[in-house]
């Protein structure tokens, strides 16, 4: 019941394996990501999470920890988690201005932000988990998710790798 509350537990003095939930291999960074795939033929799942995201935190060990979830997460998707609170700062050539619908313009200075910008501009919402299965090509493969339970989760993930497939 806890388990949402606490920092991840890859985030730790401890030593783990890797800083990706439940030592799946991920990316965070979108291009590289996507060129990974590219190169190895697989689809993308695309984790916009966040480092205080509890509801995250909640999905990645009470479903993605069940065996068949794990399993296609770690063989079967390339995992491109994107932390939109992710305060490191952005080089000065990649600092930019973004408009939200509203007029509002903020300048985004932070990898979270940037991700943040890129979920708004690309998926119409800014909350947190949010999951996006698509093609190296850049197609949708279905309808995004946010918090599931196990079955929904497991359901809409194989229903990404069916329209992949048929690509």
């Amino acid at each position: 019941l806890l388990s949402g509350f606490p920092p991840p537990t890859f985030y730790s003095v401890y030593e783990v394996k890797g800083d990706c939930p439940l030592g799946l291999k991920c990316f965070k960074d979108f291009y590289s990501g996507v060129e990974y795939a590219n190169q190895i033929g697989k689809p993308i799942l695309i984790d916009f999470t966040g480092w205080a995201c509890v509801n995250c935190r909640r999905m990645e060990e009470n479903v993605w920890s069940k065996p068949t979830i794990y399993k296609i997460l770690n063989e079967e998707y390339v995992l491109i988690s994107l932390y939109v609170d992710d305060r490191k700062k952005l080089s000065d050539d990649q600092i930019f201005n973004f408009r939200y619908i509203n007029g509002k313009v903020i300048s985004v200075e932070t990898v979270g932000e940037k991700w943040s910008a890129f979920q708004i501009l690309n998926f119409k919402t800014a909350s947190q988990p949010f999951y996006v299965t698509i093609g190296s090509d850049m197609t949708v493969l279905n309808s995004p998710i946010q918090y599931s339970n196990s079955f929904e989760f497991e359901k809409w993930l194989k229903e990404g790798l069916v329209n992949y497939s048929s690509l």
